[in-house]
């Protein structure tokens, strides 16, 4: 999962940012509307973390874009404000989850991935094929009942390959959805990656290789 959060309170974003990073998702941030939308015309994002209180263009107005472009991406818009009918004028722009300042991190979290999983075609909390099952919430994963421990570039890589359900997923595809803006589109870290993974989840081999396409899990 790839999230864009747009906060201009640098400490907050880099401190949000940063926790979401340890859930193993992939974040980049914005600390203006004008830099957001710059982000979003480039990037594809599976959620917004949207500060609705934004210098230069307006969270709202950020928002109205979202919709207006038709972007494929879920907004959870925060927000100071605590009266029912701003948070209904915040969800009536467009956002699809509105959530308070101060909040509890376990909770944004808990947002962030069930919009996540709204941002593509339904899939269940936690996800099993093939003898693995990947828990997002607790950020565990088993394969045939032995517990397996991942790094958090390899559980996310795993989790987009399972939430593909037997589909290929390109390099790019992954370099994208699990990595930031910042990491080189020639690096070889997928393919490093998936090899951590093979060797951790163990014979027989369940990550094929579709040559020149990308990997598919069996």
């Amino acid at each position: 999962m790839r999230v864009l959060v747009v906060e201009d309170e640098e400490l907050m974003a880099e401190a949000v940012a940063e926790g979401l990073r340890q859930e193993a998702i992939a974040v980049d941030v914005a600390y203006d509307g004008a830099a957001a939308l710059e982000k979003l015309a480039v990037n594809a994002y599976d959620v917004m973390v949207l500060d609705r209180d934004l210098p230069r263009v307006h969270g709202d107005e950020v928002c109205r874009q979202v919709v207006a472009q038709g972007l494929d991406v879920r907004v959870l818009m925060l927000t100071v404000s605590v009266t029912v009918a701003e948070r209904v004028a915040g969800l009536s722009l467009g956002a699809d989850d509105y959530l308070p300042k101060p909040f509890a991190f376990a909770e944004l979290v808990a947002r962030v991935r069930a919009l996540g999983r709204r941002a593509r075609p339904a899939t269940p909390p936690v996800l099993e094929r093939a003898g693995i099952r990947l828990d997002p919430h607790h950020r565990e994963t088993y394969r045939d009942g032995r517990y397996v421990s991942l790094s958090r570039r390899e559980f996310a890589v795993l989790e987009e390959l399972l939430r593909a359900e037997g589909a290929v997923v390109s390099a790019e595809t992954l370099l994208e959805k699990v990595w930031d803006e910042h990491m080189d589109p020639f690096t070889t870290i997928v393919r490093v990656t998936i090899s951590g993974l093979r060797r951790k989840l163990g014979e027989p081999q369940l990550i094929e290789t579709v040559t020149a396409v990308g990997y598919r899990l069996r």
